[in-house]
């Protein structure tokens, strides 16, 4: 690429081998220096690390959450059945399909560019189906919740963990919606760029909507409950704790992996 003296002091270009720099001084003369591409990445490689240390700590938090609420459920609670007679196992499935789905699936899709060693495709179809399947499951533990307030004939969405939690699903669809017309379907690169901050900024949005749902609702049971001091209050402090902090890794991993 021809370079003119009068353009500017200095020039800088990177191309995917190499960097070239080149400075004017007053006598015209030109000085060309190549650099190795791997000093211009020693910052992102430490990203990368860092990343990967906070994806691991995600899951360690993120399977204890899952222990801890089957614990829960199946120990102090009764048990997990759908078709079930006795309205609190209908119930259980609701805490336990939603922060499968929607926190626990929905993280792992989300880490997934961090976690699946492939093609940036097979990475995108993953995490399509992972966010499909937390959907799926969402749905399955709404219906759950709803016909336990029809068994108890308990009125329907009244409360602030229910709006949240609508709200959350809705916007849920929303945006797998429009990941998969942006970035599945044949598109213009420029507007895959243009949604892509959009998308991630939506993403990360969702997870920690899920997060509040998942939090006033564990509020909510054990008010109702009126767990107080005993193990089963202190079980459910832990769990709510584990879903935090697994959402808190889980949005750091994507945010510096954005400078990878």
């Amino acid at each position: 690429m021809p370079l003119e003296q009068n353009q500017c002091d200095r020039y800088i270009f990177k191309p995917s081998s190499l960097v070239l720099s080149c400075t004017s001084t007053p006598s015209t003369e030109f000085s060309i220096i190549m650099h190795s591409v791997h000093e211009e990445t020693v910052v992102p490689h430490n990203y990368r690390r860092s990343a990967s240390r906070l994806t691991i700590l995600a899951h360690l938090f993120g399977i204890l959450a899952f222990i801890l609420m089957l614990v829960w459920l199946l120990h102090y609670r009764g048990g997990i059945e759908y078709g079930s007679y006795d309205g609190s196992r209908v119930f259980n499935v609701h805490p336990f399909l939603m922060f499968s789905g929607f926190i626990f699936l929905s993280g792992e899709a989300m880490m997934v560019y961090k976690t699946v060693q492939a093609t940036h495709m097979v990475q995108k179809v993953v995490h399509m189906m992972f966010q499909l399947g937390a959907f799926v499951l969402g749905v399955v533990g709404l219906c759950a919740v709803f016909k336990f307030h029809d068994m108890s004939n308990v009125e329907d969405v009244y409360s602030l963990h229910s709006w949240i939690g609508i709200a959350t699903i809705t916007l849920f669809a929303v945006q797998w919606l429009a990941g998969l017309i942006s970035f599945m379907a044949p598109q213009p690169e420029m507007t895959k760029h243009s949604m892509l901050p959009w998308h991630i900024c939506g993403g990360r949005t969702l997870l920690y909507m899920s997060i509040a749902a998942a939090l006033t609702g564990l509020m909510e049971k054990a008010t109702f409950q009126q767990l107080q001091s005993d193990r089963e209050a202190r079980l459910v402090n832990f769990l709510g704790l584990c879903i935090l902090l697994f959402g808190i890794f889980v949005d750091l991993s994507v945010a510096i992996a954005r400078y990878v």
